[in-house]
């Protein structure tokens, strides 16, 4: 059964906003509050347009701006598919595996690396060790619902916490932190974005030169010192964060 016949959708011809625009929003709407919940298949376009009274391009260009979003996916001899709502992250000191459980996406992780490599001078100034020195790197790769999200490159100091693997697996990074007694205070962070080189792109499931979201974070803990250096790449599809801004007085 198409799951959008329970959902009460109308269109306003009398509004200024394109009718295409208003049925994305109604879908999508549904899609953030969990009343099409993921591999929904949505019905025929045609039977869709004419319940609403819409042609049946204006119902493609709703489904297909969806599409865009990364929110549904079309599948040859399947149909259009409900996939996961994006993950909307808040600007604080939080991780991503911690935001994707209270998004109810079911995080994953597969460690790729867990080893101990010398400091670049990067990475040394950032964790105020000495450059050449010893620290551990971890890269891992962080779905939801079987996708990949994110490319999490992170450096730590050595000694700071026991980096078991199969722990790395089943939790997130500041969990493990915080179980070690470390009491995470703040964080240096800036976010870009950059086209995706091939390997990226492979990782994340992305065409080779699409828009990735970057972030750079040196985290502190309640005495100042730098516990954690990361990398991490995103897809922009299913992740975005969000800034509350203030007017200063």
């Amino acid at each position: 059964m198409d799951p959008t016949v329970q959902l009460e959708l109308s269109v306003d011809r009398s509004s200024p906003v394109p009718l295409y625009f208003q049925l994305s929003q109604q879908l999508e709407a549904a899609i953030e509050h969990g009343t099409l919940t993921p591999g929904s298949l949505l019905g025929n376009e045609i039977e869709l347009a004419a319940r609403l009274g819409l042609s049946r391009p204006t119902v493609r260009q709703a489904i297909q701006s969806l599409v865009d979003k990364g929110l549904l996916v079309r599948r040859r001899g399947v149909g259009t598919q409900v996939v996961h709502s994006q993950v909307k992250r808040p600007l604080e000191l939080s991780s991503l595996y911690d935001d994707l459980e209270a998004a109810g996406q079911r995080p994953a992780t597969k460690v790729l690396v867990n080893t101990l490599v010398p400091a670049s001078a990067e990475i040394a100034a950032a964790l105020g060790v000495a450059e050449d020195s010893d620290v551990h790197r971890v890269e891992r790769l962080r779905l939801a619902h079987g996708e990949p999200m994110a490319y999490l490159c992170n450096f730590l100091p050595p000694g700071l916490i026991d980096l078991d693997t199969a722990q790395l697996e089943t939790t997130g990074l500041y969990r493990l932190m915080r179980a070690a007694g470390i009491t995470l205070h703040s964080a240096r962070q800036s976010i870009g974005a950059r086209a995706a080189t091939t390997e990226e792109a492979e990782r994340l499931a992305e065409e080779a030169g699409a828009p990735l979201l970057t972030m750079q974070r040196v985290t502190f803990d309640d005495t100042g010192r730098a516990v954690e250096y990361g990398t991490h790449t995103y897809r922009p599809t299913r992740y975005s964060f969000e800034f509350q801004l203030l007017v200063r007085t």
